[in-house]
């Protein structure tokens, strides 16, 4: 699939106690060829391998490879360990083919991956490995999917990352993936679940009751819906005896909006999540009050706020730590404590203008808690 030329180190013929070694492997025949091949991804399952001087005029129908799915951001919390999480990696790609990623950047994170994973559990393996095999301490920023944005000047482009996406100005419409996803649910849970799909921006497409005690839904719903906690809520709505497959089938026009949270004046794109308008303000209202109680207090005050462009939608404030400053004061006149409570004040104004708020890891996470 890549037009590169290998050199045939042996050719060989499998067999249970001693393989044979021969000089040519023809057609219908199963054999083991050895090359000089310095990366294994530069081969892969379903490949054809050809004479270079005398090729075949046409591959033979190849594989499929393994689409991602859900798109997260892994970033160590030391800067420092950024090649060391490369070269895990790429050590991970050699046995999991269905791994891919690129470098991507972030403000408040610092540099990391763009890695695409299968689903959330397969998301949850990896990041659960890179930090027991590999000794790395990593964020994971919530998953998301691949967004076609179409421009006012004709172009197209796929957005991964919410931070990438254009000024709303600038975009005429935006499209996102939707699968077809099959439920097979007991009777007894039936409206739970359908309540649950009809939350999500599910559309029926068919209802069939198997046997007395078992339905089959289909339902075609955006991706974007199942990638964060559906599968979890399916299975406490049903009490874990629904079943849950989906299928991708195309791109629809949706309307939708980019959601920014800014803790201390400042835009975390990290945080940000493109959701449709209709729900923008009740994800907003609940992500600032999940953000409240994990921000860490300080010596000010720390504003919370959720925004659609510039229009802030959602505000919790974090209070600050108060430092008794009159406890040596025993009587005397009132004067004295409020010059020490204005000095306070107005240092806090000062230390506000200049402070800088850490987030911690779970900050990162709250995107999934929302409900």
């Amino acid at each position: 699939h890549n037009d590169e030329n290998h050199q045939v180190l042996e050719l060989m013929y499998p067999h249970p106690l001693r393989r044979q070694k021969t000089q040519a492997i023809k057609a219908g025949e199963i054999g083991i060829v050895i090359l000089g091949v310095k990366e294994v991804g530069s081969i892969r399952v379903g490949d054809t391998i050809t004479d270079a001087r005398n090729p075949t005029k046409e591959p033979v129908g190849e594989y499929a490879p393994a689409k991602p799915f859900v798109f997260a951001g892994l970033y160590p919390i030391d800067t420092d360990e950024f090649e060391s999480v490369r070269d895990a990696l790429d050590k991970l790609k050699l046995n999991d083919s269905s791994l891919s990623y690129e470098p991507e950047t972030s403000v408040a994170l610092g540099f990391g991956f763009r890695v695409g994973f299968l689903g959330m559990l397969h998301m949850e393996v990896v990041k659960e490995r890179l930090e027991r095999e590999f000794n790395l301490d990593l964020i994971a920023t919530a998953p998301s999917v691949i967004y076609k944005v179409y421009k006012t000047d004709g172009t197209m482009i796929e957005v991964q990352n919410p931070s990438e996406l254009p000024e709303p100005q600038t975009i005429e419409k935006i499209e996102e993936p939707y699968v077809r996803a099959t439920v097979i649910v007991p009777t007894d849970y039936l409206g739970n679940v359908i309540t649950l799909l009809t939350n999500k921006r599910g559309m029926q497409e068919k209802m069939e009751y198997l046997n007395e005690t078992r339905v089959m839904l289909i339902y075609v719903m955006p991706m974007n819906e199942i990638v964060v906690d559906f599968y979890d809520k399916l299975k406490s709505t049903s009490k874990g005896y629904a079943s849950f497959d989906y299928d991708p089938i195309e791109f629809r026009q949706g309307d939708l909006v980019k959601l920014d949270v800014r803790v201390a004046g400042d835009v975390v794109d990290a945080l940000s999540v493109i959701v449709p308008r209709t729900s923008a303000d009740m994800r907003g209202r609940a992500l600032v009050t999940n953000m409240k109680e994990i921000v860490p207090r300080q010596l000010f005050e720390v504003a919370i706020q959720a925004s659609i462009g510039n229009r802030v939608i959602a505000r919790e404030t974090v209070k600050s730590m108060g430092k008794n400053v009159t406890a040596k004061c025993y009587g005397g006149d009132i004067s004295r404590k409020r010059k020490l409570l204005d000095k306070q004040k107005e240092g806090k104004k000062r230390m506000k203008a200049i402070g800088k708020v850490q987030l911690p890891q779970e900050a990162f996470m709250s995107v999934l808690k929302m409900d």
